[in-house]
């Protein structure tokens, strides 16, 4: 069997759903379907969450609105709303009351927020299944919450594999057994308890490894609308192309370092079942897309694609005391342990030490907490731009050719060799597209880069 996910911008219209139809039973293998919300339907449902504290009677107009709109998809979809009217009513109504609820309180708490948004999942659950089954297919709807067992850090909570294991064996299990289509939600949880709760933004990609992994699933797929993870963003770079093969450890560094494709934590549940992953794109099927497994490593194939996070600030830190004095390092990290700010790059020399932070930490207090420790300057509107690739240390003249690109531009930070597939420069946010520009026609105009093997030449045109 198979694990497809489908992202929103794959299910945001009645064509993009018959689209998606047609993957699911054209699918070489019984698929478990894995669905993030339609189109935007996410961020309206947090705006009409948080906007219900003040206003419950103009959050029912909203949430009305919006299912408005998803019955015209269901309508032009199914031809009529028999199949799916009943729950689309009861999901409304699930939603007035919740943010009536909301009103009471006052506030959107994050334990109601995440009630509230999960509904979005649900409501593309509902339309999918009941557009699978009118075109004869054997499909039914499996509430995620009855298989994805997490803890109670609503906005961001941590899945519970062991029993997520057993409850996906004993709530899809039977079903994918015996040929039966299981359309089910990403990003959606809940405690053992009963509260419902979120995985966080791209959860939904997480959702579906996990499943993949406790099923054993034979490869999963995440559907999105690009063809597969590209060499480097295509807003900054419009000729940035598909890459054929990513190793595991390459896909979550480009996670990490800024690229949309992937979350952060996906890969890991899969790659330990030693299950690959592809990305696809939904309207281009046919075309170019990666393949991401332990056997797509190489140990020196040099450069595979750019990331870019920004904003950041540069936190220079600067003292003599720091000269051959044993623990002076652990005593500034430990201000930023004790603030709870995380650290990205490190470069260091004979008398300071240079990081950088995210854009929203809180600087003052740390200024404040590292007075006495050393004299500190920070920088800000800055970006990481981070070039990956497997074995980059063992690269001839990687180093060299990317200072040489870039050049007049003068990076604030170079870190390289923390591990062998990343180098990262620190630039001015303002130098950011020029950066990615430049290091991109030097690693990917100076040599052909191979594409997916089962790409089709029509659809790259």
């Amino acid at each position: 069997m198979i694990v497809m996910k489908f992202g929103g911008s794959s299910l945001a219209t009645a064509g993009h759903l018959q689209q998606v139809a047609d993957l699911i039973t054209r699918a070489d293998a019984t698929p478990c379907v894995v669905l993030s919300a339609m189109g935007d339907t996410t961020d309206r449902l947090f705006a009409i969450a948080r906007a219900a504290a003040s206003d419950a009677e103009q959050a029912k107009r909203d949430v009305g609105a919006l299912l408005d709109e998803v019955r015209t998809v269901a309508a032009e979809l199914l031809g009529d709303l028999d199949a799916v009217r009943a729950e689309l009513a009861r999901l409304e109504g699930d939603l007035v009351l919740l943010a009536r609820g909301i009103h009471r309180q006052g506030e959107a708490s994050p334990r109601a927020l995440d009630a509230f948004v999960s509904h979005g999942e649900r409501i593309a659950t509902a339309v999918l299944t009941a557009h699978l089954v009118a075109r004869g297919a054997d499909a039914i709807a499996v509430d995620a919450r009855d298989v994805m067992r997490t803890n109670d850090r609503f906005g961001r909570a941590r899945p519970e594999r062991g029993q997520i294991r057993q409850l996906a064996h004993q709530n899809i299990g039977p079903f994918v057994g015996r040929g039966t289509i299981v359309v089910t939600q990403g990003y959606v949880g809940r405690t053992n308890d009963g509260a419902t709760t979120t995985l966080g933004r791209g959860g939904s990609d997480w959702s579906a490894a996990l499943l993949g992994a406790a099923l054993g699933a034979d490869e999963l797929q995440i559907w999105t609308d690009v063809q597969g993870v590209l060499t480097c963003d295509p807003r900054s770079v419009p000729d940035a192309r598909p890459i054929a093969t990513l190793s595991p450890e390459e896909a979550a560094e480009l996670a990490a370092f800024g690229a949309r494709v992937l979350h952060p934590s996906t890969l890991q549940p899969v790659v330990d079942r030693g299950i690959p992953v592809t990305v696809r794109d939904t309207m281009r099927p046919n075309g170019a897309f990666t393949r991401i497994a332990r056997d797509c490593a190489e140990p020196t194939r040099g450069v595979v694609a750019l990331a870019t996070r920004e904003p950041v600030q540069v936190v220079t830190m600067t003292s003599r005391r720091m000269l051959a004095a044993s623990g002076y390092l652990a005593k500034l990290f430990g201000v930023f342990a004790e603030l709870d700010v995380p650290v990205d790059l490190i470069t260091t020399a004979e008398v300071s030490v240079a990081v950088t932070i995210e854009h929203d930490a809180p600087v003052g207090r740390l200024i404040a907490a590292l007075d006495g420790l050393a004299h500190v300057e920070v920088t800000e509107d800055c970006a990481i731009l981070a070039a990956i690739g497997d074995g980059l240390q063992h690269t001839p003249r990687v180093l060299e050719r990317a200072s040489r690109a870039l050049h007049p531009i003068e990076p604030r930070m170079v870190c390289f060799g923390g591990n062998s597939r990343n180098l990262s420069f620190v630039v001015p946010r303002s130098e950011r597209v020029d950066a990615l520009r430049r290091l991109h026609d030097e690693f990917f105009h100076q040599q052909p880069l191979d594409v997916a093997a089962a790409s089709d030449e029509g659809d790259r045109s």
